[in-house]
């Protein structure tokens, strides 16, 4: 593959760690912050809110790191080793903590959204379920895929 499109994915990558970033230490606290004004009477639902927020990005970002170097295999032409292997199943997994962790967090966000009368709340909670979910279930066929694929060109060489 050639080393601009690598690149390009590599640039992508980059940019959706930074954005991530900014929305981990500007809004995540804004949100925390929100959960404690509407409910003062309980006052860890802020440290809840944020636990599960901030924990959902230990998942994302080992996923972008794999992602990053899944990149990095497929520039050297090892992009069917059993390390591409190993990173996309990684990148399964990561990608399920982090549809389970806001899976988990769904209850706080509803009480959110049922106290400020804001159904989006919800919505965009759903839809980075969704999302990343459908990753997960993608990078599990592209590791089955490509396991079948190292047996097909294992098993030609050694016929030859």
């Amino acid at each position: 593959m050639k080393r601009g499109t690598t690149f390009f994915l590599r640039m992508a990558l980059l940019l959706i760690a930074l954005l991530v970033l900014a929305i981990y230490i500007f809004v995540v606290p804004t949100i925390g912050r929100f959960a404690a004004e509407l409910y003062p009477d309980y006052t860890y639902i802020k440290g809840l809110v944020w636990l599960d927020l901030y924990a959902t990005a230990i998942p994302f970002y080992l996923a972008l790191y794999r992602s990053y170097q899944l990149l990095g295999y497929i520039d050297r032409s090892e992009a069917f080793s059993q390390l591409a292997v190993r990173a996309l199943r990684s990148i399964r997994n990561c990608a399920f903590g982090v549809s389970g962790l806001f899976a988990v967090g769904m209850p706080l966000y509803y009480l959110m959204a049922d106290k400020d009368d804001a159904p989006g709340i919800i919505v965009i909670g759903l839809v980075i379920i969704f999302a990343s979910f459908t990753i997960a279930v993608f990078a599990a066929v592209l590791k089955a895929l490509l396991h079948e694929a190292i047996e097909i060109k294992t098993e030609n060489e050694l016929t030859v």
